[in-house]
């Protein structure tokens, strides 16, 4: 099963910033929708943003105005910069994309990279 590859986690002081990336391995040949979804500890996952092929967002109340995604469907990447961020964006994040590979159209998911913020 084909998996998406996160990078770019961390520690980083409240009002920090980082920027994470995504890219989909070779299997991957075609993707629509690609996102970022976030998992605090003890709470179900959660929408940060998704961008459509077109270039077209989608945000999270919580994120809005903090946070902007990005992507290069040329390279079949996306990347999540994180701005102003605060202790209750620690968790995990996941990349997810809405993708074309052997088994067709599925949701594929990351491993995911974590995101710890000092307050």
């Amino acid at each position: 099963q084909v998996q998406l590859v996160e990078s770019g986690g961390g520690l980083v002081q409240a009002g920090g910033s980082l920027t994470l990336s995504c890219a989909a391995p070779e299997g991957i040949s075609d993707i629509r929708d690609m996102g970022w979804y976030h998992q605090a500890p003890g709470k179900q996952r959660e929408l940060v943003a998704t961008v459509t092929r077109i270039g077209t967002t989608n945000y999270g109340d919580r994120v809005k105005g903090r946070f902007t995604v990005s992507r290069d469907n040329a390279k079949k990447t996306v990347s999540l910069q994180m701005n102003s961020l605060k202790p209750d964006d620690t968790g995990v994040y996941y990349c997810a994309a809405d993708a074309f590979s052997a088994i067709g159209w599925s949701l594929v998911w990351g491993r995911g990279t974590q995101v710890t913020v000092s307050s």
